[in-house]
């Protein structure tokens, strides 16, 4: 039996689940920490970010307004970036998207990650489950933990730009992180000027209904396993998986949960984060008429942390349909998912969102060079978005609309008399 084979059938596979069991639902556990995943995914999944192509017009009215304004030709460097992310004046329409206790690259990575974050002067969200993994005041915290990511945000950050938001999981809420960060020194400086926000998760695009999940060795599972599920799935000593719950809403829950964020945490901004659903437009809708500051759609196209293959290959909406399905935002739209350059990230605003968010291409940048990774990768994006907003006769990111976009799956434009 050892050399069967079958055309068309994915035999080796089938042999993994046979020898390994349920272990075989996820990537081979030894590329825990070291991988990211969900990269591969794209047109062939259906997004129309991929297949829409940027379409500037023949006349450009408002390059005119820009010529008359500047005295002469405009050019791509005229295209200012600065914009409002979630309550936050941001430099670019950029922020850090969350990770939190997941094990990639190393804690370190996200510390440094946290302090380009702040030189840019672009908000940071810090993901969950890292209180109630790693504690919030004990050596190891203190040094790459939470407060050390605030620490170095603060530190980096220039006055008046960026912020930081702090989001929270079911665990996080038992442990009470809102609160410990809220009432800690270190976030005053945050406070002080209106830079602290709380982020609600609801979902994250690579495990959609599904909690954090990441692989603990055995000691530490041993320490929370009263907070998580934990399963042994692996044999010996390659690790057990820790599960998060993933939490219940429903849309008397969600405006419940951010009635409550606002009248607890009065000078703090409200996000909210959603998972690529189907319902994702009335989701939305509902969380900006209870306040919040900002809403993330998370769309199917993997993560940096760890899940389940059949969740990236198999479940939730990509992105561009969760933006097609939502339309115009009724608030600040904030659009995540495979982003790392300029064409998507315009595309993605010209489809409603204010911001984009780097996740796993901020932990590649940071790995790259802890020192200027992530600066320069960002750098390359806004040089390209500047390049791609002017060529459609525009000079601010709130310019961009549907318009600019063609793709098969979006209804055309109306054209207009002149």
């Amino acid at each position: 039996m050892s050399g069967l084979r079958a055309a068309g059938f994915p035999v080796e596979a089938v042999r993994r689940r046979a020898l390994t069991g349920a272990a075989a639902a996820f990537p081979p556990v030894e590329s825990y920490g070291h991988e990211v995943f969900g990269q591969h995914l794209g047109a062939a999944a259906g997004d129309l970010l991929d297949a829409a192509r940027l379409a500037p017009p023949v006349f450009l009215p408002r390059r005119l307004e820009k010529l008359i304004d500047l005295g002469r030709e405009p050019m791509a460097a005229d295209v200012d970036l600065t914009t409002e992310v979630g309550g936050f004046a941001s430099r670019l329409p950029v922020f850090l998207s969350a990770f939190g206790s997941t094990r990639l690259g190393s804690a370190e990575v996200s510390v440094a990650a946290s302090g380009q974050a702040g030189a840019l002067g672009v908000p940071m969200v810090i993901g969950e489950n890292v209180v109630p993994v790693n504690g919030y005041r004990v050596a190891r915290s203190e040094t790459t933990g939470l407060l050390a990511r605030i620490r170095a945000y603060v530190e980096a950050a220039e006055p008046g730009y960026g912020g930081v938001v702090v989001q929270q999981s079911t665990e996080d809420a038992d442990a009470e992180v809102w609160n410990l960060v809220y009432s800690d020194p270190a976030s005053e400086p945050l406070l002080a000027d209106g830079r602290l926000g709380f982020e609600l998760k609801v979902g994250q695009g690579a495990k959609p209904g599904l909690g954090g999940m990441t692989v603990l060795d055995r000691a530490a599972a041993a320490r929370v396993g009263d907070q998580y599920t934990v399963d042994e799935l692996w044999a010996g000593e390659r690790g057990v998986l820790r599960s998060g719950s993933p939490g219940t809403f429903t849309d008397e829950i969600l405006r419940q949960q951010i009635r409550f964020m606002r009248n607890n945490f009065g000078r703090a901004k409200v996000w909210v984060k959603l998972h690529p659903g189907r319902d994702v437009a009335d989701a939305a809708a509902v969380a900006w008429a209870a306040g919040a500051d900002a809403v993330t759609v998370d769309g199917a196209e993997g993560g940096s942390g760890w899940a389940p293959t059949a969740f990236l290959e198999h479940v939730g909406l990509p992105l561009g349909e969760c933006l097609s399905r939502i339309g115009g935002p009724a608030g600040c739209l904030l659009a995540t998912g495979r982003m790392w350059e300029g064409v998507r990230a315009v595309k993605a605003m010209a489809l409603g969102a204010r911001a984009v968010g780097l996740g796993r291409a901020a932990l590649v940048a940071v790995d790259a060079d802890p020192d200027a990774g992530l600066r320069r990768l960002v750098e390359c994006l806004a040089y390209e978005a500047r390049l791609l907003i002017s060529a459609l006769g525009k000079y601010r990111v709130g310019d961009l609309d549907r318009d600019d976009l063609w793709s098969p799956g979006l209804p055309e434009p109306v054209a207009v008399p002149i």
